[in-house]
């Protein structure tokens, strides 16, 4: 039952369950981008190797993000969120053993499918069983919380790999997941929604993988093998026909994990297009990012890490106000703002290159990025939270959730191909001028998220939905 009180031993023991396992799925998305450049001199693993380590985790979770939330409604929050945490340790695990670049791209996609179960199950714990004048209490705290370990990711993944070993990065898991089971098992009430759909929608989830799957091994192996590969072009027909198959099945289920009836609020389609956009820039440019500072400026893990930390702690700090100011004004400026502000940003980050130094070169962009993420993500969430009705908030956060997700998916898979990166790999001399192009695309998809939100959002109230916000996760 939904009556736990936020400052009680119970109710700090559901918060600190849902922190530790939401806190290792989200701090996995961070950490490793700064072990990219060790994994690939122990691995031999390539540019393309590393697009697959980064989107074997997204892919999976991407796809299967909203079976796990429809999983945990129908067979107990709690027992879906402990299966989650097993299987992530677990998985982390043979990511820290892999002796080969495809033992650990097979064990990141075995990661991603158990972090698709704790992401939802972390909030739905949350959400039903405190009581409701403390639960927004509550999912400020988890939001905060979480966030802090987004932001030590990148430090922490740093220090690792240059004080031991990559394999670290991975084999920290386990412990933080074991400690997680056992607060779960001693401390979570079992919730689950009695008004759950009785089917699980295991067709619309492998048809969504497939075709996932299928564009981001074209547009990952493309380079490397040719487009004329045979391989290449079955893996974009099957995907591109998965991907059409996806619809068709989300239509005609009678349980579907993406009711598309949704998508016809003219808000929330808008919210998602510009979470789409936002969140493909942000995931392209960090992995690009972060290899250019190591490859080309010779940074250490550690200081790449550390380079970026500026992003996330503009977003815990000013984040809040943002979504204040949204309540007064609405939505729409905020929305159509920032992503015109992170673009200048990502633009800025576009002139890194040789010579450049951190204070002039690196902080101005990591800063303006941040600024306009920061006025971004509270609002935008909000936008999406707002247009449906509040008994739908669940699905409405599931599908902005998994848009994200998706987001950056295809960026890490795309962007390297239209920039001419794919083709030149990591060679140090002929690396930054496909990343300068990359991080100019990057820029122009942000923009563009915001000419979407100035078109499609309205400056509906958002203040009720801001209440029971479980937006995407802090931005990896």
């Amino acid at each position: 039952m939904a009556d736990l009180r936020y400052r009680t031993p119970a109710g700090r023991g559901v918060l600190l369950a849902a922190v530790l396992g939401s806190g290792i799925a989200f701090l996995d998305a961070t950490v490793v981008n700064v072990a990219l450049p060790a994994i690939d001199a122990d691995l031999g693993a390539g540019l393309s190797g590393l697009q697959w380590v980064v989107d074997a985790y997204l892919l999976t979770l991407s796809a299967f993000l909203l079976l796990g939330g429809s999983l945990g409604d129908l067979y107990g929050r709690r027992r879906v969120f402990v299966a989650g945490l097993v299987g992530f340790g677990l998985a982390s695990i043979a990511c820290g053993v892999a002796p080969t670049t495809a033992t650990l791209i097979v064990a990141r996609a075995l990661q991603g499918l158990a972090a698709a179960l704790l992401v939802p199950g972390s909030l739905a714990m949350i959400s039903a069983s405190f009581a409701e004048e403390d639960r927004s209490e509550v999912i400020g705290a988890w939001a905060g919380l979480t966030g802090v370990a987004s932001a030590v990711g990148p430090l922490l993944g740093g220090w690792l790999v240059d004080a031991v070993s990559w394999r670290l990065v991975f084999l920290i898991n386990p412990p933080i997941a074991a400690i997680a089971v056992v607060v779960a098992l001693r401390r979570v009430p079992e919730t689950r929604d009695d008004t759950a759909g009785r089917r699980v929608d295991l067709p619309g989830a492998l048809v969504a993988a497939l075709g996932l799957g299928g564009i981001t091994a074209a547009l990952i192996e493309g380079p490397v093998r040719g487009w004329g590969d045979a391989m290449v072009a079955t893996a974009a027909v099957v995907g591109a026909v998965a991907l059409v198959a996806f619809v068709v099945v989300e239509a005609r289920t009678a349980d579907p994990m993406l009711p598309l009836a949704v998508f016809r609020s003219r808000q929330f389609s808008g919210a998602n297009v510009t979470t789409f956009a936002v969140y493909a820039a942000l995931g392209g440019a960090l992995f690009l990012v972060v290899l250019e500072l190591q490859t080309v400026l010779g940074y250490s893990p550690l200081a790449a890490g550390a380079a970026l930390l500026p992003i996330t702690v503009l977003l815990l700090l000013l984040s809040p106000s943002a979504g204040r100011l949204a309540d007064r004004i609405g939505p729409r400026w905020p929305m159509t703002v920032g992503p015109v502000v992170a673009a200048a940003g990502l633009g800025l980050l576009a002139g890194v290159g040789p010579g450049s130094t951190y204070l002039t070169g690196v902080l101005p962009g990591v800063v303006v990025f941040g600024l306009g993420l920061s006025l971004t993500v509270t609002p935008l969430t909000s936008a999406a939270l707002a247009a449906v009705e509040r008994r739908h908030a669940g699905i409405a956060s599931g599908v902005n959730n998994a848009v994200a997700r998706v987001a950056g998916l295809l960026a890490v898979a795309l962007l390297p191909v239209v920039s001419g990166l794919a083709a030149q790999g990591l060679d140090p001399e002929s690396f930054t001028a496909g990343y300068r192009r990359a991080l100019w695309l990057a820029a122009a998809l942000c923009a563009a998220g915001g000419l979407v939100a100035a078109a499609m959002i309205s400056d509906a109230p958002t203040r009720a939905a801001r209440a029971v916000q479980q937006g995407p996760a802090p931005p990896a």
